[in-house]
């Protein structure tokens, strides 16, 4: 499995991104793709996760209402929109994939098994 992440970049503050993470080599019928963020110093943390069969999505607090995430299936590309960008958004962000993820366990980077090369977020103030 290769994942694929792009779309980061630099921004003000009140601004929008949005990220994609394309898949390729197998179904992901049964997997749980997600998205992490680890900033300079600091230990990588969940940001958001969407069940591919279900759409069943997740988000840490700090980004309810800001950030949506949503797939494509015919492309097997993972988005995940950010609105209302601030300066403690900006970190390298990680998309990552495991196959049959227990939903209380979504937030745990130890439970994925693929993970895509990061892609740098700065938002300035």
């Amino acid at each position: 499995v290769q994942l694929q992440a792009s779309g980061g970049g630099l921004v003000q503050t009140g601004a929008s991104l949005r990220l994609s993470c394309a898949a390729s080599g197998r179904s992901f019928s049964s997997y749980t793709v997600g998205w992490f963020r680890q900033a300079p110093g600091k230990e990588r943390e969940f940001v958001a996760s969407i069940r591919w069969s279900s759409g069943t999505t997740s988000f840490t607090d700090s980004v309810k209402g800001r950030f949506t995430i949503s797939k494509d299936n015919a492309k097997n590309t993972v988005y995940l929109q950010m609105n209302s960008l601030k300066p403690e958004d900006t970190a390298v962000y990680y998309c990552a994939a495991g196959n049959r993820i227990i939903l209380s366990q979504r937030m745990a980077p130890s439970v994925y098994d693929f993970w895509g090369q990061g892609t740098q977020v700065t938002v300035s103030s």
